[in-house]
């Protein structure tokens, strides 16, 4: 008899859906920058970041070089590099699950997985998502690559503008601090100025930067409020 899935698997299994669709605009997108099917095909399998992906066929469809677009792919993809130290705290997966759990931590899996309180169900969420977003991201990525000839230019279909409302969609949930709106609002002031003086991809490195310096200075200020603490305390 089978079971019934638990609530973590059913978020991931959700999610996994939700994300998974927006493989089709990103595969029609990949097409129509110029990318072959098995490059695209590659991309997303290799690369498996949803907002690097993006950023990367978005450079190289504006006209961009290869070096902008894997910087700044690579600046969005930086990330994962800190949710992997709270995933492998989390869940603590050895030998070969670690390089699979490596390969499928990205936002959703994530963030399914932190937001469970019982570990079993933290492991549970994490898989279900991580797997199911990686499966059906590569199937519906080859389905809209294959179709992109069919579907003609992806902006009579409002396909290229995906990316920009799966960035608000992920963005907006965290905006409830008002230094998180300020930082916001830095990159985007930043990438308005730059736009029209820089090639293209340039932009979205200038607002990369940008909110390193802002993370960078946060956590200076924070170290010395806690310093300041300290002394006192003394």
């Amino acid at each position: 008899m089978r079971r019934a899935p638990t609530p973590a698997e059913k978020i991931g299994l959700s999610i996994a859906v939700a994300t998974g669709l927006y493989g089709i605009s990103f595969g029609a997108l990949a097409v129509a920058s110029g990318l072959s099917l098995w490059q695209t095909m590659a991309l997303s399998a290799l690369m498996f970041t949803g907002g690097s992906q993006f950023a990367f066929i978005g450079v190289i469809g504006g006209g961009g070089s290869g070096t902008a677009a894997f910087g700044a792919a690579t600046l969005l993809g930086l990330r994962n590099a800190v949710y992997g130290m709270q995933v492998n705290r989390l869940l603590r997966p050895r030998g070969w699950r670690r390089l699979l759990a490596a390969q499928v931590t990205i936002d959703e899996s994530t963030a399914t997985a932190v937001g469970q309180l019982e570990p079993g169900e933290q492991r549970r969420g994490f898989w279900t998502a991580g797997l199911g977003v990686f499966l059906l991201w590569n199937l519906f990525t080859a389905l809209g690559a294959l179709v992109g000839d069919a579907l003609g230019d992806p902006k009579r279909w409002g396909l290229d503008g995906a990316a920009v409302a799966a960035f608000l969609g992920l963005l907006w949930p965290r905006l409830r601090e008002r230094e998180a709106v300020a930082i916001a609002v830095a990159c985007a002031l930043a990438t308005a100025l730059a736009v029209p003086w820089t090639p293209p991809g340039v932009p979205i490195l200038v607002a990369a930067l940008v909110a390193l310096g802002c993370s960078a200075w946060r956590q200076r200020r924070g170290a010395r409020a806690t310093a300041g603490a300290d002394g006192a305390d003394e």
